[in-house]
């Protein structure tokens, strides 16, 4: 298998497509579909070229290539990492076997499902973003939005190429079926909640990026894991993009909170409302509600269907070679969050103790959590050397959930259940409000000037691929 991606051929790729002409018209027929979206759902602001980066080579010697690009024109194309041929399964009870190239028959269904869901959040931010070109906060961020959107585009296509190669006629049909799902639509939504959201502002982007596709990226790192090699391969791959659209919401939120500071700062007043930036309490709120939604995606704390994934090699745990157990489970245990009874009877926030392997969901979620404050600590830090007293920090996990334990309850930021008309009468406090959204997105004036930024972010402290912060990264049409 090689690594270097053939960009001779139609559809660019390093899996030797032409060597199955089947799968290959197969593909060929699915790719204007897929332009069609693009034209269609992708980024509505015109645009001659973009300084773009573009996979050329899976290996450890450096992979992509920086140019600019017509977006219509970028080459999606389909890239598995490195084969290694002595690899086993690392977990489940077929554990040390060799991994399969092939799909097993008993697993087939379930194996079909989760590159379904996988597929179907590509798209779906695409379709969130398609409106942000037009308040992009200067160039270097505009080229970043569309950096995220074509590699959420090759991202698909990874998916694809799966359910084309190895689940035969129910694989193709999904596959059109992710093109014809869209964002928010009331007849056809995408199918996991936090993908049919809004993403109305560059606030929300960075939060997005930071924490949504920061889900992504431990849901790519258990498919990781999968005995199912070509799948492995595909997302071993999709990490390294993946890492630019979690860098571009952390330094994105990194910056928003600078500015604030800043302007804190040379006002002398946290009410900087009226004075071009974001007020804390707003990004704390923005930071509330994309947390959130994001812990939803891990599913409820307990799940037999995960547990059976990782007892057949399906899918496993983040970083599972570096666990220190035996990577089957059977007897481990571990504590989940729950709704327990009081001493009234009332349920209240708590946890219990279930069998681990019923709890991995739990165990990833908390992976996540921990990952995510590493983002908060950051955010403080230049609170505290700007000398500002506030901090933000991630909401209670019981905190505006929709899944799970305590999807049926109430609670606030810090953990305090409570009824459903008090949530009613103080939402507003921990979520944005509509007065907060208005004055977000009337902030959101775009800035397509070389070397210019809005008043309400800080610029990046470095360009691109070495270039400058003033370089031309983007051409308008």
């Amino acid at each position: 298998m090689t690594t270097t991606a053939d960009y001779g051929e139609k559809i660019p790729n390093n899996v030797r497509l032409h060597e199955d002409r089947r799968l290959q018209r197969a593909l060929e027929s699915w790719q204007p579909n897929f332009l069609t979206w693009w034209q269609t759902m992708g980024p509505t602001l015109p645009t001659q070229d973009v300084y773009l980066r573009t996979a050329v080579n899976v290996g450890r010697d450096g992979w992509a290539q920086f140019g600019h690009v017509p977006m219509p024109e970028y080459r999606w194309g389909i890239f598995l990492a490195e084969r290694d041929p002595g690899r086993t399964v690392g977990f489940g009870e077929h554990k040390g076997e060799p991994v399969w190239d092939k799909v097993p028959g008993e697993y087939r269904a379930e194996l079909q499902r989760l590159i379904v869901i996988q597929g179907d959040t590509e798209p779906a931010s695409v379709e969130q973003q398609r409106n942000l070109g037009a308040t992009a906060p200067s160039l270097y961020d505009l080229r970043n939005l569309f950096q995220v959107n074509v590699e959420e585009g090759r991202h698909l296509w990874a998916m694809v190429y799966l359910l084309h190669a190895y689940f035969g006629r129910e694989g193709r049909e999904e596959a059109e079926e992710l093109l014809h799902r869209n964002s928010g639509s009331e007849d056809s939504p995408r199918i996991l909640g936090a993908f049919n959201e809004e993403t109305p502002d560059w606030l929300s982007f960075y939060m997005f990026t930071y924490f949504t596709d920061r889900d992504g990226k431990y849901q790519l790192g258990t498919l990781k894991e999968s005995a199912f090699d070509p799948l492995s391969r595909t997302c071993e791959f999709m990490l390294k993009e993946e890492a630019h659209h979690m860098m571009v919401g952390t330094t994105g939120v990194d910056r928003v909170v600078q500015r604030t500071v800043e302007v804190m700062r040379e006002h002398d007043t946290a009410d900087v409302g009226g004075l071009g930036a974001i007020p804390l309490p707003v990004i704390q709120k923005y930071l509330n509600f994309h947390y959130s939604v994001s812990l939803d995606l891990f599913g409820g704390e307990t799940s037999t269907n995960v547990a059976n994934y990782y007892t057949a090699g399906i899918k496993g745990r983040w970083m599972e070679d570096r666990r220190k157990d035996d990577h089957k489970l059977g007897s481990d245990s571990i504590m989940v969050d729950a709704l327990v009874g009081d001493a009234s009877g009332e349920p209240s926030i708590g946890q219990t103790e279930v069998s681990a392997l019923v709890g991995l969901n739990t165990d990833l979620r908390r992976e996540y959590i921990a990952d995510c404050q590493g983002g908060v600590k950051r955010w403080n830090r230049i609170l505290e050397e700007g000398g500002v007293t506030q901090r933000l920090k991630l909401p209670h996990a019981a905190f505006n959930r929709k899944v799970g334990a305590f999807a049926g309850i109430e609670a606030t930021p810090d953990g305090e259940k409570i009824s459903a008309p008090e949530w009613q009468r103080r939402q507003d406090e921990w979520l944005p409000s509509a007065v907060d959204k208005t004055y977000v997105r009337s902030l959101m004036r775009p800035v397509h000037e070389r070397g210019k930024i809005a008043a309400w972010i800080a610029p990046p402290r470095n360009g691109i691929n070495g270039q400058p912060f003033d370089y031309d990264y983007v051409h308008l049409a």
